[in-house]
């Protein structure tokens, strides 16, 4: 039986997929990051049920966990401008981390909820016993603990967000996706293409879980 893979091919296209790379993981990171200053505030809103704000909280959060991420890339980029012209000048790189970030914070503001939930509502009361402001009590005696609790669960966000990068690709963004999806239409290899993108793929979720999980293992020391 003749089977058409080429090995030489499929090893070649490594290179030429790390190229882009840095994009990829600049959309996983840039988006993690804003994704969770957003679900952090999104879920103390909820965890604490700020008027106004709340109701708002559970819109947003209720709709970007209910939607296909690529129905919001498409509304974000190609929707939105229709009805505010000046979203038009956003570039596709620009649309996509942002809905990304927006999509992901839904999510983490879910986990971060509960994460503050689960630590004993006795500790900001002692805390507020001794002085401490509301504030000083959150970020220094709930949120850390909260934080150890929710860093498998952000983790497991963090790697999927990383994957959803790959559909940046249907906005134009040159990424890995991209890339062999342009190898495979040039020398209809699409087998070897996309083996190799999923192999990169693979191997990048594969570093982020032994990082989560050192991350886990130190934070959890202290208990």
């Amino acid at each position: 039986m003749n089977i058409n893979f080429s090995v030489e091919y499929f090893i070649g296209r490594f290179p030429e997929f790390i190229k882009f790379l840095p994009i990829t993981l600049s959309l996983a990171l840039i988006s993690i990051v804003i994704g969770l200053v957003v679900g952090t505030s999104i879920a103390l809103i909820r965890t604490y049920e700020i008027k106004i704000l709340y109701p708002l909280s559970k819109i947003y959060v209720s709709f970007f966990r209910g939607t296909p991420l690529l129905v919001q890339l498409f509304i974000f980029y190609y929707g939105l401008p229709q009805i505010i012209p000046s979203l038009g000048g956003i570039n596709a790189y620009t649309a996509a981390f942002l809905t990304l970030s927006i999509n992901s914070s839904a999510y983490m503001s879910e986990i971060i909820r509960a994460a503050i939930n689960s630590v004993d509502k006795g500790q900001m009361e002692a805390a507020l016993s001794v002085g401490m402001t509301y504030f000083q009590g959150m970020t220094k005696i709930v949120l850390p603990q909260a934080a150890r609790i929710a860093i498998p669960s952000l983790g497991n966000t963090f790697i999927s967000l990383m994957k959803e990068t790959s559909l940046a690709f249907v906005l134009g963004v040159s990424e890995m996706l991209a890339a062999a999806k342009m190898g495979s239409a040039a020398s209809y290899r699409f087998f070897e293409n996309y083996l190799a993108v999923g192999i990169i793929y693979w191997i990048i979720t594969i570093l982020f879980t032994y990082i989560i999980d050192r991350l886990e293992r130190n934070m959890s020391k202290a208990y």
